[in-house]
């Protein structure tokens, strides 16, 4: 039957089956309608010269659906074949690589970002590429990533963000970390010292001590470092303020000298107020942080960790980009579901989800949503979407 004279729906029935003849899809490559488009680019039988013309087509979510297949066309494929389709499929996934859509590289980026097989240089060009969506998924995961690709990126740092992404893998090492420590990338310094898997040496760590006594906003994440040597604690004991004295003291591996010290020190100071923070200082300090780079989820979690809730509360609205009034009114109806869906908007982790929902929602363990598989929301995108908009417009 002539393409003309089918309807679209059939068309795309044509286009979504594994039986359709290659010869026809070939032909859907080209159709006039981008849902037809799109349902073959998501065809895994779809051959390699039509998904060749799909990876130019002119829309660009096309484009990125045709990534995302791509990246996983090989699984499950006898090995002649899995190899000879790996390799057109990610010669086409290079091509796809330089596409200008944000969207389409970064959906190669998060196809491909944990996997052991891609060709290197797929992971390097997008662990290079200047937007930050796109590079940070390869930087924080790809096992193909060396020390010394790392450090090559950071001293290249096509953009802040690289810098940061890189300091915020896990378990980098020592070599790593001294670059990121003398990139002067004051943000990447604060998330590197954030980072409970990075070997630093004691040298670095005793250096950024120093230079904390002016960047303030590293002192938090010193605090917390897993492993914190005798002479790093003394010199953090000397320049900390007081709540995070309070957090340095209760530490289980300091000696008893510095415990005692610390202990006598605490007894002359005054208790921390910050918890009492009224709604309108918080929410100018919690803009002050967001206009510097500095409200990070280390933040929220720190003001959450100190119970300080109108703190919490502030860098949670600031960083949802909502008013106050939006997670007030979360934290008042108690909504777990509320709480979490701000938290993903804000572009936390549902490690912070857990915390406000403790702190903001006073919920016990047992009320309280659990994180999902591999730690990720529980929720969908979608109901997380719905729930931050059922809220802004009950609040309002």
């Amino acid at each position: 039957m002539d393409m003309v004279l089918e309807d679209e729906a059939t068309r795309v029935r044509q286009g979504a089956s594994a039986a359709t003849a290659p010869e026809r899809l070939r032909v859907l490559a080209s159709d006039e309608s981008v849902r037809v488009r799109a349902t073959l680019a998501l065809n895994p039988a779809t051959p390699p010269d039509a998904d060749r013309v799909l990876a130019a087509d002119p829309d660009e979510r096309v484009r990125a659906l045709l990534a995302r297949k791509l990246a996983g066309v090989t699984q499950g494929l006898p090995d002649d074949a899995q190899i000879r389709m790996r390799e057109q499929a990610f010669d086409t996934l290079m091509r796809l690589a330089a596409d200008e859509a944000v969207r389409v590289r970064a959906a190669i980026a998060d196809a491909v970002k944990d996997l052991p097989d891609a060709p290197r240089s797929l992971i390097l060009a997008l662990a290079r590429d200047t937007a930050v969506m796109v590079a940070e998924p390869v930087i924080l995961f790809s096992p193909l990533l060396t020390d010394d690709d790392l450090i090559a990126l950071v001293s290249a740092a096509p953009s802040p963000g690289t810098v940061v992404a890189v300091a915020r893998r896990p378990s980098i090492g020592e070599a790593v970390s001294d670059a990121v420590a003398a990139s002067a990338n004051a943000i990447a310094i604060r998330a590197l010292l954030a980072n409970p898997s990075a070997q630093i040496r004691e040298a670095a760590l005793d250096a950024l001590i120093a230079a904390s006594a002016q960047h303030t906003d590293w002192q938090e994440p010193l605090v917390h470092r897993p492993v914190l040597p005798p002479r790093a604690a003394r010199a953090l004991s000397d320049i900390v303020t007081a709540h995070l004295l309070e957090t340095l003291a209760a530490r289980s591996d300091l000696d008893q000298s510095l415990a005692a010290r610390l202990a006598a020190k605490l007894a002359t100071q005054p208790p921390s107020t910050r918890g009492e923070m009224t709604a309108d200082a918080a929410l100018a300090e919690a803009r002050r942080l967001a206009k510097s780079g500095l409200l990070t989820e280390q933040s929220l979690l720190g003001a959450v960790r100190r119970g300080e809730t109108p703190m919490a509360s502030a860098l949670l609205a600031v960083a949802a980009e909502v008013p106050l009034a939006v997670v007030d009114h979360a934290a008042a109806l108690r909504s777990a579901k509320g709480l979490v869906s701000l938290v993903w908007q804000a572009g936390f982790s549902m490690r912070a989800g857990v915390a406000v929902q403790g702190l903001l929602g006073l919920l016990p363990p047992s009320e309280a949503l659990a994180a999902g598989p591999g730690g990720g929301f529980p929720l969908s995108q979608e109901e997380m979407r719905w729930q931050t908009e059922f809220l802004a417009g009950d609040a309002g």
